[in-house]
């Protein structure tokens, strides 16, 4: 529950930082969140790659429903929400183990790094060759 709060406290930050509309930083909040939350639960039986898979899978179509719903780009959604999900710490551990000479664990943790960035690429790919059509706001429709 601790990292879902920190999560969202994170993306809703940087959704500040990021210059995302006002009235958007509680859903780019709740959409780092849910990706978050999706992470924490496949994490431990899929694996760390699967897990930011399917999370940045999560935040790439609610940014692209949310875009729809507040008639704003996706990016405003999606790009504080992938916020928790980047491997940055794989980054810091593999540029430290670089600089103190320590190859082989440079290379683990890079290459673990490497696999989580391209999953979250491929999950925000997959879902944004969605058809628009699929989003769109549905028109009420009378009886008359």
């Amino acid at each position: 529950m601790r990292e879902l709060v920190m999560a969202f406290m994170g993306t809703l930050a940087f959704s500040v930082l990021y210059g995302a509309p006002r009235n958007c930083y509680l859903l780019c909040g709740l959409t780092g969140a849910a990706g978050w939350l999706v992470y924490g639960e496949c994490k431990m039986s899929w694996g760390v790659t699967a897990a930011s898979f399917l999370a940045s899978l999560v935040v790439a179509l609610l940014s692209r429903i949310l875009a729809v719903r507040r008639s704003c780009p996706a990016l405003v959604f999606l790009l504080p929400g992938i916020f928790a999900l980047v491997p940055g710490a794989g980054i810091y551990w593999t540029s430290y183990f670089l600089v103190m000479d320590e190859m082989e664990r440079a290379l683990s943790t890079g290459y673990a790094a490497v696999k989580c960035a391209v999953s979250i690429v491929l999950g925000i790919v997959f879902a944004f060759e969605l058809p628009q059509v699929i989003f769109r706001k549905r028109k009420k429709t009378s009886l008359l």
